[in-house]
């Protein structure tokens, strides 16, 4: 079974270092891969359409990259399921999403973990991709990777932040992420995410995960944009996504190219 990068990078306490893309088309993997400058992939499955042979696809092609693994965002609804299926596809690692409490949180590990007495969880052995269809590993050996997955958790709502030292107590928990965009609905402010308040809830939860000793990540478009959260402590950054990177150089490229045909 493949090492899950992300997960020995956690434990050795170093920095992490994703990339997020919405296509399920295995060749942009195999590019990123090629780059040799990412610890994972992460297929942002909440925004995308995507079907279980694309995610088993998906799975193949991080395969091909010993040193890098991959995680799915998974919506609210249905989460379970997906996070279940995206797991045995060869997605190592899950984010969940709309999480607002402690309970909720719990669910979300229970949803991952093996159900062993250990583990706790309710995940069973099946035969899809994670075991090699039943005969490329044993039991045993699917319990271990189950207890390796990464399990990052979504900040995003205004009751996620009011249980936030509940919700960084579960067991299971490794990294959580702020999501300025909804906890900016969640409190009456819609798209201000740059309003005070907001603010402080981002960095109320850096402290209180470092404080907790659970991973805080960071999403940023540029790398311009890390220095202000390093200096925080944030060591875990998950940088660009597939749609903007294609729409900016479009929008720079096809206008330069408009403007020098036109002077012409």
């Amino acid at each position: 079974m493949k090492r899950n990068k992300l997960r020995e990078l956690l434990n050795e306490g170093k920095p992490t270092l994703g990339i997020h893309v919405l296509s399920t088309w295995p060749g942009i993997i195999e590019v990123i891969g090629y780059s040799r400058a990412f610890d994972y992939i992460e297929y942002v499955g909440e925004y995308s359409s995507f079907s279980l042979e694309q995610m088993d696809n998906f799975g193949r092609a991080i395969e091909l990259f010993p040193d890098m693994s991959a995680m799915m965002k998974v919506e609210e609804q249905t989460r379970g399921f997906i996070a279940a299926r995206a797991i045995d596809s060869g997605i190592q690692n899950v984010l969940f999403t709309d999480c607002r409490s402690a309970d909720d949180v719990r669910e979300c590990v229970r949803f991952v973990r093996s159900e062993t007495p250990e583990a706790g969880g309710i995940h069973g052995y099946g035969m899809r991709r994670s075991t090699g269809y039943g005969v490329g590993a044993t039991p045993a050996d699917w319990v271990k990777n189950m207890d390796d997955v990464v399990i990052a958790i979504m900040i995003e709502k205004k009751g996620a932040v009011e249980n936030l030292e509940e919700i960084l107590s579960v067991k299971g928990v490794d990294m959580v992420q702020f999501g300025p965009a909804d906890y900016s609905i969640s409190i009456g402010k819609p798209g201000q995410v740059r309003d005070p308040e907001v603010q402080k809830a981002h960095q109320l939860m850096i402290a209180t995960a470092l404080k907790k000793g659970v991973a805080p990540r960071v999403e940023i478009s540029s790398f311009e944009q890390a220095k202000p959260f390093i200096e925080m402590g944030v060591r875990h950054f998950c940088i660009g996504w597939d749609t903007g990177i294609i729409f900016q150089w479009c929008r720079q490229q096809g206008q330069a190219m408009r403007d020098l045909l036109v002077s012409k």
